[in-house]
């Protein structure tokens, strides 16, 4: 059941004066929330290497067979002679890198990775530094307890120094298990973040690198921004920025759908950490990818502006300026249900702004008709206290100006639209004071005119309004069909709508 304000405090909601910003603030991120428990991120937090990576100089006896038990591997690996332990390391890695059920349980059970971790300190063994690496990659892609057997024996700073290797595998394949163990939860994020492995990421990314290694690193780059509880440290997220930019302004699919995950991660907060993300410069190609054929693009690039516009009224005013309302009603009619409620999402946070965003929304006709579908598919599945906020967020007056435009269609929604919103008020014992609003904004004397428009039905509905809800002491047996039992009449409306948008009517999320 909605929750009932005091009278006074109800009709200062209806009046737009004195917004709560906090409250505002928590009910998009209610909204926020939602969205990503209906949607999981389509990213892995970590990854298995089962593909032998490019040649180099360094790992040339990789093509040397090795087969051996597991018993075998244990005593190879403990073995003193380098050539035992390169052998072993070698045939436990090939194990850990099967596609199907690797033993990743048995190998830490084994007692391995202390000895793992010793030989990626081997300098002057880089193939067994190679091997040691890629094993212990595989194994920090299993489950925590699998992570934090490799992070208690100590494998992350000896991993951050070989960032700095000569040879080019052994340096990415760090990178990779940094990656992995990054990915696991905010404390080993942290632990990778204070070993002082950023500079050397960024160094990394700013070489020239093959695609497949610069991957890699965008995709640890992703990790070290994921979780929020906490959130990476300030110190980190100013120095990956710079680079996330340079990142977002690449061709490959694979390091552009990393670098917005990365800046969706880091804009999902305050509206501070949505300042540093804004104030890099990244929307006008946000809002570019937005247009992305590719889901693994598009979805998290309308995540980040999607929580951009959760922030201030200038943060949503760039992602405005950026030309993001030119795309997001493009978005709801996307083939993909996600991606229709993210979109109106997004758009529904741009309308709870202030007068001048809503009438940014509205805009050329093209989008007031767009906005107008919106808002209908909002009203025709939303419950009473989603109409109220949706009268909270300031879209009456906008649709009330819309009254004198010349599709009949279009007014007919509009006028359909009021009528909920007045039902849903008169269910609160509101209805007075939205009647006033109404009048205050203008919208009883265009309700009133519109009874002698020359289309039947426009004439008929506005009628019905005045009738049922502005004249004081009458009935009307004349009432639009169905408008408190599921809104039919609104539904056939929308399904006969043949605009840019979903012929479908949507809710919101």
């Amino acid at each position: 059941m909605p929750t009932l304000d005091a009278p006074e405090e109800r009709l200062r909601k209806f009046k737009y004066r004195g917004k709560d910003t906090s409250m505002r603030r928590q009910q998009r991120m209610a909204v926020s929330l939602e969205l990503r428990k209906a949607k999981k991120e389509e990213q892995a937090l970590k990854r298995r290497n089962i593909t032998n990576l490019s040649s180099d100089p360094a790992s040339e006896q990789l093509t040397r067979g090795v087969s051996l038990n597991l018993q075998e591997i244990i005593n190879g690996v403990n073995a003193s002679d380098p050539d035992l332990c390169f052998q072993a390391t070698q045939a436990a890695r090939k194990m850990l890198s099967r596609e199907r059920n690797p033993p990743l349980k048995l190998v830490v059970e084994a007692g391995l990775i202390p000895r793992l971790v010793e030989f990626l300190k081997s300098s002057l063994h880089p193939c067994l530094q190679f091997e040691a690496a890629w094993a212990l990659t595989n194994i920090a892609s299993g489950t925590s307890e699998q992570t934090q057997a490799v992070v208690e024996s100590g494998a992350i700073q000896p991993l951050v120094e070989l960032l700095s290797s000569p040879h080019m595998t052994v340096c990415e394949q760090a990178v990779w298990a940094l990656g992995n163990i990054a990915g696991d939860g905010p404390e080993y994020r942290d632990l990778v973040i204070s070993s002082n492995a950023i500079p050397h990421l960024l160094a990394l990314a700013s070489s020239t690198i093959p695609i497949t290694f610069l991957r890699n690193i965008t995709w640890t780059l992703s990790n070290l921004c994921r979780n929020k509880s906490p959130y990476p440290c300030k110190k980190a997220v100013k120095q990956m920025l710079p680079m996330l930019f340079q990142l977002l302004q690449h061709q490959d699919g694979e390091v552009l759908s990393d670098t917005c995950w990365a800046l969706s991660y880091l804009s999902d907060g305050c509206n501070e950490r949505i300042g540093q993300v804004v104030d890099m410069g990244v929307l006008p190609r946000l809002v570019q990818l937005m247009t992305s054929s590719e889901l693994n693009i598009l979805t998290p690039s309308l995540r980040t502006v999607g929580n951009i516009v959760t922030g201030t009224d200038h943060q949503t005013q760039v992602a405005i300026d950026a030309g993001v309302l030119k795309v997001l009603p493009q978005l709801l009619m996307h083939p993909k249900s996600s991606i229709q409620k993210e979109a109106a999402w997004a758009l529904s946070n741009v309308a709870a702004g202030p007068y001048q965003h809503i009438q940014q929304l509205i805009g050329e006709f093209k989008v007031q008709k767009e906005a107008v579908w919106t808002v209908a598919n909002f009203t025709t599945g939303g419950t009473i206290d989603q109409l109220i906020q949706l009268v909270h967020s300031g879209v009456l007056e906008p649709l009330v100006n819309l009254l004198t435009i010349q599709d009949p269609k279009i007014i007919i929604i509009i006028l359909d639209v009021l009528s909920l919103i007045l039902k849903a008020a008169e269910k609160l014992s509101e209805k007075e004071n939205m009647c006033l609003l109404m009048e205050e904004i203008g919208g009883v004397d265009k309700i009133e005119a519109l009874q002698l428009h020359e289309n039947p039905q426009v004439a008929l509905t506005a009628l019905n309004i005045i009738e049922k809800h502005f004249c004081e002491g009458e009935e009307s047996g004349t009432v639009l069909p169905a408008l408190n039992e599921d809104c039919e009449f609104l539904n056939q409306l929308t399904k006969n709508h043949q605009g840019p948008t979903t012929s479908k009517p949507r809710t919101t999320p």
